[in-house]
């Protein structure tokens, strides 16, 4: 497996911090203690990038009320969407948070 780059664990960070689990934030909660899941595995290039933040019972920690994605892909994905959807999701989250950003500043 190769290491993240600095890029890759501030990339983190930022869904961490700024977008939470994103399955419990299509469920109306803000939940910021989450790990990252790789979506595509740890070794192939971009891997890093193609990631979800999820707590650990959408992760792999669900019961019979919270579906998680191992080992529930299936129902996962049917009560929020596929990986590809979910990194789109998050991935505008971050969009509009940069926009929020940008506007604050152009206000000073």
């Amino acid at each position: 497996m190769s290491n993240p780059t600095r890029a890759e664990k501030y990339y983190w960070g930022r869904l961490a911090n700024e977008v939470g689990c994103i399955a419990c934030r299509l469920s109306g909660i803000r939940n910021h203690h989450v790990s990252i899941h790789h979506v595509d595995g740890r070794t192939k290039p971009g891997a890093h990038m193609k990631v979800l933040p999820l707590c650990f019972e959408h992760h792999q920690g669900g019961k019979a009320h919270t579906p998680s994605l191992h080992p529930w892909r299936r129902r996962f994905e049917a009560a929020f969407g596929t990986e590809e959807e979910l990194m789109a999701k998050c991935n505008l989250i971050l969009a509009e948070k940069n926009h929020e950003k940008r506007t604050d500043w152009s206000a000073a």
